[in-house]
């Protein structure tokens, strides 16, 4: 029986395994460059689920993320990039993989195929009707990421989701769908490569555009940004010297004073 998921369709490229190194690279290079483009033709979809997201966010709301495998890795990293980046609560984007944190580095078996597990897990967050859901999950078809929307919409909570199949079951239980289809993997059914690039886009962009909504950045700069190493304490202190137009000597004293970039400008401008 022909497979329907496109995510599960046989890869367009045969006997990988006589290929060279060269060929090898050339053609998943080729492959990649299409996934940037399924990511525009789903730019209006991720627009409306980011400004539902920011509506109620500014109302005191967060964003949780649920998946299972690769997509519940992507989730987890997203939302843990979120504090350090912008200086924000730990608990304001919250991501869940199936099978719980240790499943971020080893499968735990039959955990995505519960569809109970996940509101169990959103339970213990205490979610509620000023968050919003996204389910991530390439196939759109995973039990523990359905019956975790399924739930969220029942229980009057926002929903989205990320999928790279089209019409998938998910996209059918959530409010917000965005599908990114960016056809057959190189790797037959290798949902990390293709579709696991477009889903980490798609996050990016959620993630960034909400950031920067909420006032988060600054010009083009991250201003709330945590100081947690001399990498990021000297790119403060030259963010700092641009804004205020004050030397090294004095932007490093202004910031070991104030350990906020932000608290810095907004002091002395």
């Amino acid at each position: 029986m022909k497979n329907k998921l496109i995510t599960e369709q046989s890869s367009a490229y045969n006997d990988l395994d006589k290929m060279s190194t060269f060929d090898l690279l050339s053609n998943m290079n080729a492959e990649d460059k299409t996934v940037p483009l399924a990511i525009e033709r789903a730019i209006p979809s991720i627009e409306k689920l980011i400004d539902v997201i920011h509506e109620k966010m500014s109302k005191g709301g967060r964003l949780f993320y649920i998946g299972a495998g690769t997509s519940g890795r992507l989730g987890v990293l997203d939302a843990s990039e979120c504090p350090p980046t912008y200086g924000v609560d730990d608990n304001l984007v919250i991501g869940l993989i199936a099978g719980g944190d240790v499943a971020l580095r080893k499968a735990v078996e039959n955990a995505e195929d519960d569809t109970a597990l996940a509101w169990k897990d959103l339970k213990k967050y205490n979610i509620n009707e000023k968050d919003v859901l996204i389910g991530i999950a390439a196939s759109g078809t995973t039990p523990y990421v359905i019956g975790g929307v399924k739930a969220c919409r029942e229980n009057n909570i926002v929903t989205g989701c990320i999928t790279c199949n089209e019409s998938s079951p998910l996209s059918a239980e959530v409010d917000y769908p965005i599908e990114l289809i960016v056809g057959p993997e190189f790797v037959t059914g290798s949902t990390r490569m293709k579709a696991g690039t477009a889903q980490k886009l798609a996050l990016n962009m959620i993630s960034t555009t909400v950031m920067i909504k909420l006032g988060r950045v600054k010009g083009n700069k991250m201003v709330d940004m945590q100081l947690s190493n001399k990498k990021l304490v000297n790119r403060g202190v030259r963010m700092i010297m641009a804004e205020l137009h004050v030397d090294e000597e004095t932007a490093n004293s202004l910031l070991h004073k104030h350990k906020n970039v932000r608290k810095v400008i907004e002091a002395h401008k």
